[in-house]
């Protein structure tokens, strides 16, 4: 945007681009995302942070962001200390939507930038709504059938004015969700880009960090709560804590912290009893994304139910073991196996991913150069504010619907 000051020639005035980040898992995959806004003169970075990243009992994440050499622009705290059920996540969203309307109406952000799924980040876009505000989406059109996630990302992108998709199936699908084909961007997963620009950290160095002596076969895993289906979260967490007692000792196990949804803690408590038993186990909150995904390149698999599982493990040549519905949906790579969440499955899942070869295997979510296509296509617009006058568009009269598999 150019302003015109009396006596000079007209300047560029940067836009205010407000990306929310409400967890360690989304973070990371926005960091590429920021630097390149920061990167562009057009742009002026805000940044304002919610959900796990303000809570202690998660870790308090913000300051990894703080390390990245990031500056906080808005603290939204929604309360997540006490998120046990349903109603307290409700709670900690109508909170979220208080906050972020003060946290808005002082940036005056021009747009806000969301990705994903998370109750924390509806919180933002509802306030985006209801303030006239610019909002663009980044992984719209995804599925999860086993987790309310699923609903919420639907919810948002019938909220946002401008999406930036995955990959094609996940673009087709906003077009089935009546968005405008040429709001609808193909970037590919900002997760590929952190991998391609992430030093892995050494064997010895990454055991160092994690404090944790390697075993000759590894597994990292993560399982958050189960939000949607017919089988509690407890019980899936419960039977694969038994598949991975049965593996024995001679296999280290590397766990990461659920996430905030309902039904987390009394995973959490599950969780540390096993540790306590299992001198092959350990327990991290958070990783930070450097030591997660050295991490990963040095463990055989990844196990749980996590979209890391989904996105970044194919890229890194890894196997997956994708345990019950919560990523069901999923444009998923020939190195993700799906099982039931029960300990026989498991366990034969397991031993089929330690014999896989995964040295082939190409992901479906992009290149590794998500972030610049997201930054240049911003770059594009000149007024943010022509992209709220938005229609339904009907699939039968989508014109350009072609263009997407170009």
């Amino acid at each position: 945007m150019t302003r015109e000051i009396q006596g000079m020639e007209s300047v560029v005035v940067p836009r205010n681009i407000c990306v929310v980040t409400g967890s360690r898992a989304e973070y990371g995959l926005f960091t590429p995302v920021m630097r390149a806004i920061i990167s562009n003169p057009l742009f002026n970075l805000q940044l304002s942070v919610t959900g796990t990243h303000l809570s202690s009992r998660h870790g308090n994440t913000e300051h990894f962001i703080l390390r990245d050499g990031f500056r906080i622009d808005a603290r939204v705290d929604i309360g997540l200390e006490n998120v046990n059920t349903g109603a307290d996540a409700a709670k900690a969203t109508g909170r979220g939507i208080s906050g972020f309307a003060d946290a808005f109406r002082s940036l005056a952000p021009d747009l806000v930038l969301i990705l994903g799924d998370r109750y924390e980040i509806l919180a933002a876009a509802t306030a985006t709504l209801l303030m006239g505000i610019p909002l663009a989406h980044i992984a719209g059109g995804d599925l999860t059938e086993g987790a309310f996630d699923d609903s919420i990302r639907h919810c948002l992108t019938k909220m946002a004015h401008l999406h930036f998709a995955t990959c094609k199936t996940a673009a087709r699908r906003l077009v089935q969700l009546g968005e405008n084909p040429d709001r609808i961007i193909i970037s590919g997963s900002p997760g590929i880009d952190v991998i391609r620009s992430t030093r892995l950290l050494p064997r010895n160095e990454a055991e160092a960090r994690l404090g944790f002596a390697l075993r000759h076969h590894n597994l990292l895993i993560t399982f958050h709560p189960v939000t949607r289906g017919t089988i509690p979260g407890l019980k899936q967490f419960d039977e694969l804590l038994s598949a991975l007692s049965s593996l024995g000792a001679d296999i280290g196990l590397v766990f990461t912290a659920p996430n905030a949804d309902p039904g987390a803690s009394e995973m959490r408590d599950h969780l540390h009893h096993f540790i306590a038993s299992h001198p092959n186990a350990c327990f991290h909150e958070s990783l930070g994304q450097e030591l997660y995904l050295s991490t990963l390149a040095q463990c055989d698999a990844v196990v749980g139910n996590s979209s890391s599982g989904i996105y970044e493990a194919p890229s890194l040549k890894k196997p997956t073991v994708d345990i019950g519905d919560r990523q069901a949906g999923r444009e998923k790579a020939a190195s993700v196996i799906s099982c039931e969440p029960y300990s026989g499955p498991i366990v034969k899942a397991i031993h089929q991913a330690f014999a896989l070869d995964c040295s082939m295997i190409a992901s479906p979510y992009g290149d590794g150069h998500a972030a610049d296509r997201i930054a240049s296509h911003l770059a594009t617009i000149t007024d943010f504010s022509s992209l709220l006058h938005k229609r339904f568009v009907d699939v039968k009269f989508a014109q350009s619907q072609e263009n997407l598999d170009e």
